[in-house]
């Protein structure tokens, strides 16, 4: 797999929910949820089914192979549409399962995803870090971590769900180099996910420097994306909540797309966008309902970094 396209998977994991809803249990640390006063429980649970059939068809027609599974919701798993939380793959074959944070989440694991990836790509290994669980450690896979797979750093805001031992043990074992860094929003509360502030692609990269406490790190970041002839495009708390750093670049064949939630691409300036298109064309997919749950497009795609069987 060559530099063009390590960074953007062409294939994702998608889960359909039949029982969707904001989860009370994550709202104690995600800032992003958020209620709506106006749709019955039944009609958001209906809008965000919608919603993930008409992404992964979008997706597909874009050129995305997507493997959507359904979740009927029988575990109480209302969290299921965001599967990166939960394992993520790296080329050479590898797979990696996560501890999850709250003990509704850690349902939502399926090894019938594990299997099919099994069947249908090269997988040589599967490390489980689902046992620290126990002991009360927690990473929350590509949420926790936004991976630069051409640098090969894991970058990581400190967080309930993102503890340094799991980390470093990622790290140690799949060749990242951890960078870890505090974050504070306008409230001075942690940021829950790095992956609603950061997005890493090959050629950009989106950021909300802002969140970063400390100003030595942050300029460290800028520093090592720049390096890798990057163009950096920081973002600023507005942004930032309308989850436009929680967009991924993906392989559409021949060309690279940027997944991102037509909320998020409203608030990008015409400069922005501009940056964005001269390396990847801009898919706007609106997903109102799912993001009450505190999460957009790029927690709703689990990329597959794998070599296919066939």
């Amino acid at each position: 797999m060559t530099s063009r396209y390590i960074q953007a998977p062409g294939a994702v994991v998608m889960i359909r929910p039949h029982r969707f809803h904001p989860n009370p249990e994550t709202a104690k640390d995600n800032a992003f949820q958020r209620t709506d006063g106006e749709l019955s429980a039944k009609e958001i649970a209906r809008a965000a089914y919608d919603e993930v059939t008409a992404v992964a068809a979008r997706l597909e027609e874009e050129g995305v192979k997507v493997h959507i599974f359904e979740d009927r919701g029988e575990n109480e798993t209302p969290d299921s549409v965001f599967p990166n939380n939960w394992f993520s793959t790296h080329p050479g074959g590898h797979v990696a399962i996560y501890p999850m944070y709250n003990p509704s989440r850690r349902r939502e694991r399926r090894y019938d995803i594990i299997e099919m990836l099994k069947a249908e790509y090269r997988v040589q290994d599967a490390i489980d870090y689902s046992c620290l669980e126990y002991d009360n450690l927690f990473l929350e896979g590509t949420g926790a971590m936004v991976l630069d797979h051409i640098a090969r750093v894991a970058y990581t805001a400190r967080s309930n769900r993102a503890d340094p031992i799991p980390l470093e043990r990622f790290c140690t074992h799949f060749n990242f180099e951890p960078m870890a860094f505090e974050t504070a929003d306008e409230q001075g509360k942690a940021i829950y996910h790095t992956n609603v502030m950061m997005c890493i692609a090959t050629d950009f990269a989106m950021v909300g420097f802002d969140i970063i406490r400390d100003p030595n790190r942050r300029e460290e970041i800028r520093a090592r994306l720049a390096d890798m002839g990057r163009r950096v495009i920081d973002l600023d708390s507005r942004q930032i909540s309308e989850f436009a750093g929680n967009a991924i670049e993906l392989s559409a064949g021949s060309r690279r797309i940027l997944a991102i939630s037509a909320r998020a691409a409203a608030s990008l300036s015409k400069e922005q966008k501009s940056f964005i298109e001269e390396s990847a064309k801009i898919v706007e997919l609106p997903v109102p309902a799912i993001e009450l749950a505190g999460g957009s497009i790029r927690c709703m795609l689990a990329g597959i970094h794998l070599a296919r069987r066939y």
